[in-house]
C-alpha cells in the first residue's frame, strides 16, 4: 500500500509562489507515476500536473502550463509542484496522487493523499 503525504500549502497573494511537496511511502517513488490534482469549492477534482516513472516526462493541464512545474527527487521519494504567478482561480485543495502504471491521459491514480489547501487572494 502506498501512502502519500502533502505539505506546503498556504495563503499567498496573486502573483506569488508556493511549492507543494508530496512524500511517498510503501513503494519507491521511482516506480510510481505521480501527479497533482486540485479541487476548488463547488467544482470537480481536476488534473493539474503529472510525471511518469518511465522517463523525465511531464504533463500539465492547459490552465497551469507555463506557471506550474512538477519535479521529483526519487532519492527522497518526493514529488514537488512549484506554482508561480498564482491567480485567485488557483485556490483549491491540492491532492497528490500516484499509480504503479505508466502515465495515461486521463490520469487515473490508485493512491491519493489527504490534500493541502492553497488560497490565493487578489
Amino acid at each position: 500500500q502506498v501512502q502519500l503525504v502533502e505539505s506546503g500549502g498556504g495563503s499567498v497573494q496573486a502573483g506569488g509562489s508556493l511549492r507543494l511537496s508530496c512524500v511517498a511511502s510503501g513503494r519507491p517513488s521511482s516506480t510510481l507515476t505521480m501527479g497533482w490534482f486540485r479541487q476548488a469549492p463547488g467544482k470537480e477534482r481536476e488534473f493539474a500536473a503529472g510525471t511518469g516513472w518511465l522517463g523525465p516526462s511531464t504533463y500539465y493541464a492547459d490552465v497551469v502550463k507555463g506557471r506550474f512545474t512538477i519535479s521529483r527527487d526519487n532519492a527522497k521519494n518526493t514529488v514537488y509542484l512549484q506554482m508561480n504567478s498564482l491567480k485567485p482561480e488557483d485556490t483549491a485543495v491540492y491532492y497528490c496522487a500516484a499509480t504503479a502504471r505508466g502515465f495515461r491521459s486521463p490520469f487515473t491514480p490508485d493512491y491519493w493523499g489527504q490534500g493541502t489547501q492553497v488560497t490565493v487572494s487578489s
